[in-house]
This record gives structure tokens, C-alpha cells and sequence, in this order.
């Protein structure tokens, strides 16, 4: 008897459910593989933010004789909407342990908190932008200003569609309840945003308090 057959027939005698190498056990839970494809977004994601960030770092010395970030950023309302940010993401974080307790009337409360947070967060950053333009500090005037509006006009853009992701999840919190599936949704929403909150720190050290003075 050869070595190769003994390894063959120890294989055989082993339990269905146990040899998941040999296509037994049936495919991975829904939740898992949810999680598990969100979470290659999420770090593509990552990998994009990571060359806007290289991007700045390179081109943010060429202002081609314009303004600088010093001239330009106002760190108080930097500051506000930084907060606004953070805040958001702690809500977030409540409203979705609420909805994994089946509690839907805290979720609910709470997702308005953080889509108002978030709203607040776009409403001051849209109004740093006009700012700026209208002082003739638009995208195409360095490539400072480009690489700037690019990084975190990017990161606002992430920003507003969670907010319509938000917004569509409550919509199927109300219609179909804190069943499994909505639940799989709202975290991997929740992923999303933490990861924006993430995003926002290295825009906040980098470009505002790096380049802000």
C-alpha cells in the first residue's frame, strides 16, 4: 500500500462537515461573506485616498505664485466641521448597536443626529469651497489648489453618499424592519463612515494643521 493511498483513505474517513478542503460544509454564512467583500471596498478605498494624500504631499509647495493654505484655511471652521465629523460617527456607532438590539425608535433618533451632523459637515465645507473660489483660488489656478480641492472634494463626495446611503437605510428600517438583512447593510454602512472618519484625521493633520500656519 502506498503513502499516497494510506493519506487518501484517512481523507475519506473524515466527517463531510470537516473537510471543507475537499468542498464539504457548505459555502460561508451570508453575514461573512457580506463583511469579508465590503471590507476589500473599504480598503481599495484606502489604497485611493492613499494617492490623493501622495498627491497633496508632492504638489502642495507649488502654489505658482498664489495664495498658500496659510492665506486661505480657516482652522476655526476648519475645527466646527472637524467635529461635526466625529460626532457623527459616535451616533452612528449608537444608532447601530440600538438597531442590533431591535430597538428601532433609538436607531431611528439617531440616524437623524448623524445624517444632520454629516449634512452640517458638507454645508461648511461647501461654503470653504465658494470661499476660496471666489477669492480666485479655484481648482485651476496651482497645483497646490488642484491637488488640494481634489483630496478633499473626493472625501466630501464619499461624505455625501452616505448620507443617501443613510437616508435609502431608513427608508428599509421603516418598511421592513431590523430584519437580518437590513441589519448586514447598516453595518457595513457603519464601516463606511468610520472609514471616513479616518479619511478625515489625515486631511485634518495634513492639510489644515500641516499647512494652515
Amino acid at each position: 500500500m502506498t503513502i499516497a493511498t494510506t493519506f487518501d483513505r484517512t481523507l475519506t474517513g473524515v466527517p463531510t462537515a470537516l473537510a471543507r478542503g475537499r468542498g464539504g460544509g457548505g459555502p460561508a454564512p451570508k453575514r461573512i461573506v457580506v463583511a469579508y467583500g465590503f471590507w476589500i471596498f473599504i480598503l481599495s478605498d484606502m489604497i485611493m485616498f492613499s494617492a490623493l494624500f501622495a498627491a497633496y504631499a508632492v504638489l502642495a509647495g507649488n502654489t505658482a505664485g498664489g495664495p498658500t493654505g496659510a492665506e486661505l484655511f480657516n482652522l476655526r471652521n476648519v475645527f466646527i466641521e472637524t467635529m461635526c465629523l466625529l460626532l457623527s460617527s459616535y451616533t452612528c456607532g449608537i444608532g447601530v448597536l440600538s438597531a442590533e438590539r431591535v430597538q428601532p425608535t433609538l436607531f431611528l433618533v439617531f440616524a437623524i443626529f448623524t445624517f444632520a451632523l454629516g449634512a452640517a459637515f458638507l454645508f461648511i465645507e461647501a461654503t470653504e469651497f465658494a470661499s476660496m473660489a471666489a477669492k480666485g483660488a479655484g481648482p485651476s489656478r496651482s497645483a497646490f489648489l488642484s491637488s488640494f480641492f481634489t483630496l478633499v472634494g473626493t472625501h466630501g463626495v464619499h461624505v455625501a453618499s452616505g448620507l443617501v446611503a443613510l437616508v435609502y437605510l431608513v427608508a428599509q428600517v421603516l418598511v421592513k424592519g431590523l430584519r437580518p438583512a437590513v441589519l448586514r447593510r447598516l453595518l457595513c454602512w457603519s464601516l463606511f463612515w468610520h472609514a471616513l472618519d479616518i479619511v478625515w484625521v489625515g486631511v485634518f493633520t495634513l492639510v489644515y494643521l500641516m499647512g494652515g500656519h
